[in-house]
């Protein structure tokens, strides 16, 4: 009924003027609550409401990789761990006669922890890599559906994430190289 509505759509150019629009709703209903409470205009943003959903979904999706990305980064952890002592168990013989020629334990250390910050450095800008190669492809799909929207690595996020993987390593390399430092020169050198 035109002569008394009980409810108006509005449809916006754009998300500003649909805020601004919110905005002057929003004051008059602050003015009119303190007068008269018939008054008060009572809206719904679909557009919001549908927006919200969204973003708890992308937020949900988000949790669930952050989740696997940290388990994937544990276990790699573990594996460079891992192989940083298959390292030290096969060249024990190496350690022996490195520390029957004077190097120290810290000597022996510094070895180890070369050898996985070199890994851990080389993974990294592989992965950088390997992820630079494939936005080109992902970008020439995005494309091809006619969006602006241009997938793109930043650069302080890709030098945070060699970082990283360098921390991680290193911390991987901790133990084995450790290890390889306590051993007794004596003992390492009858090993065949």
């Amino acid at each position: 009924n035109l002569d008394k509505p009980t409810s108006i759509c509005f449809y916006f150019k754009n998300f500003d003027s649909k805020e601004l629009f919110l905005d002057f709703i929003d004051n008059y209903n602050s003015k009119m609550g303190q007068e008269d409470e018939e008054k008060v205009i009572k809206y719904t943003d679909i557009t919001g409401l549908l927006m919200s959903s969204v973003k708890i979904i992308i937020d949900s999706v988000s949790y669930v990789l952050i989740a696997f990305v940290s388990i994937s980064l544990i276990v790699s952890s573990i594996m460079i761990g891992i192989i940083t002592y298959i390292s030290v168990l096969e060249r024990t013989k190496e350690i022996g006669i490195l520390r029957a020629i004077g190097a120290s334990k810290r000597n022996i250390s510094s070895i180890f922890n070369a050898e996985t910050f070199i890994v851990g450095l080389f993974s990294g800008i592989m992965g950088i890599g390997i992820t630079i190669l494939l936005l080109i492809p992902i970008n020439l799909i995005i494309h091809s559906f006619n969006t602006d929207i241009t997938a793109v690595l930043p650069f302080t996020g890709g030098t945070t994430l060699v970082i990283l993987s360098v921390i991680l390593t290193l911390i991987g390399g901790l133990i084995p190289s450790r290890k390889a430092a306590k051993q007794d020169p004596v003992t390492a050198l009858r090993t065949e």
